[in-house]
């Protein structure tokens, strides 16, 4: 009997969506780091032509890009795409806007269209056991 664990992210293929460059790259190398293959995107409309392009395992956004709201409308097109297509909202809406999200219901995830969401900062750890329970 082994007492390896069995690695979840081979071959899991995350795209990573900010306009917060420094961020991006930040958690592209820690998500790299941890096994994942990993595509990013700075707008909404780029995330859009990459999941159309070439379905990833999961996506990662942040929730103001180009516009406050368009990871939200990003969300909502990803899963009319792919109802079953992950998506977890990584933000920091809250700290700038003082106004709070969740997606921790039923009806919360039914308006905002996503698996879940964590406020920014993320403890690394954090992001990959929520991202390995959405892929299992």
């Amino acid at each position: 009997m082994s007492n390896t664990k069995k690695n979840t992210t081979a071959g899991k293929t995350v795209l990573l969506v900010d306009n917060d460059l420094d961020g991006l790259a930040r958690c592209r190398v820690q998500l790299e780091q941890a096994g994942y293959a990993v595509k990013t995107a700075e707008s909404r409309r780029q995330a859009e032509e990459m999941v159309q392009a070439g379905k990833p395992d999961l996506v990662i956004t942040e929730l103001m890009l180009e516009h406050p709201d368009a990871g939200f409308t990003l969300c909502h097109h990803v899963k009319q795409l792919d109802a079953k297509l992950p998506v977890i909202v990584v933000t920091g809406v809250a700290a700038k806007t003082g106004l709070e999200f969740d997606a921790a219901t039923a009806e919360e995830r039914s308006w905002i269209k996503a698996d879940a969401m964590l406020a920014k900062p993320v403890r690394f750890e954090q992001l990959q056991h929520l991202m390995e329970r959405l892929t299992a």
